[in-house]
């Protein structure tokens, strides 16, 4: 908070989702890797198969979060808005972990 009330310009809370890259030997590891992520509630996972059969497989969360806190140096929200969006993101790490 104390940094937050010293800033001048925008300040954003921004929350990353959880990515795993994955380089898989053949299409049917990568297929079988896919099935357990979407599975296990990684909606977003996906295959890329490269130019040079490069195949790589991505675990991805879908949990983020990215909320504006102040505009220009002005406080825009509370401070017990901020510890619930403090305890919103760690809710979110402990799903991703």
């Amino acid at each position: 908070m104390t940094a937050l009330k010293k800033a001048t310009g925008d300040v954003v809370l921004k929350f990353e989702p959880f990515i795993l890259h994955v380089l898989c030997r053949e299409l049917q590891d990568a297929q079988l890797l896919h099935s357990v992520a979407i599975d296990s509630g990684f909606r977003n996972s996906g295959i890329t198969v490269g130019r040079g059969g490069k195949i790589t497989m991505a675990v991805r969360s879908t949990h983020c979060l990215e909320v504006p806190l102040s505009h220009k140096g002005r406080l825009m929200v509370s401070e017990e808005y901020i510890e619930f969006l403090v305890h919103v993101a760690n809710q979110k790490m402990e799903e991703n972990i």
